[in-house]
């Protein structure tokens, strides 16, 4: 058995060796698809409980349809399948906001966009900051929100 290992590592060193004298390049920069979020229980030591958010809007608020898509933010994270919410005229609405927090957060935002109820996932126009009152049923008062700059407007 000791023949056998031996044999095998004369026949890796030279690659090995020559590995050593021309290193691979570095790769460019790499840009992650992936979610940021870190485990806040574990870093902070405090419970992680589940919220929901419950919307208020007029037909102002949203002309013929807002896409929202809400943006992980301490002390909350969303749940893969509940960022998405489409808010029409006369109270339609379509999906849930449910998050995962430390605690009861007091400001969430949210990328958006104009669009009727079908309209595919398309590029969004900017932020919106919204302040939020409860604790576990959370209230978003879209006309308490203030809009953040628009994308084209960060360097």
């Amino acid at each position: 058995m000791r023949k056998m290992i031996f044999a095998i590592a004369m026949a890796i060193l030279p690659f090995v060796a020559n590995a050593a004298d021309n290193p691979a390049p570095l790769p460019g920069p790499r840009i992650s698809v992936f979610s940021t979020t870190t485990d806040w229980a574990a870093l902070t030591g405090l419970p992680l409980r589940q919220f929901t958010g419950e919307f208020k809007w007029s037909n102002s608020d949203v002309n013929r349809g807002l896409v929202l898509y809400y943006l992980d933010a301490f002390p909350c994270y969303g749940e893969a399948d509940s960022v998405r919410i489409w808010l029409g005229p006369n109270k339609q609405s379509e999906g849930r906001l449910r998050l995962v927090c430390v605690h009861a957060p007091t400001e969430i935002s949210f990328t958006w966009h104009n669009a009727t109820r079908d309209a595919d996932q398309a590029q969004s126009t900017g932020i919106l900051k919204c302040p939020v009152t409860g604790d576990y049923e959370l209230t978003i008062d879209l006309s308490k929100c203030t809009r953040g700059p628009d994308w084209k407007e960060y360097k």
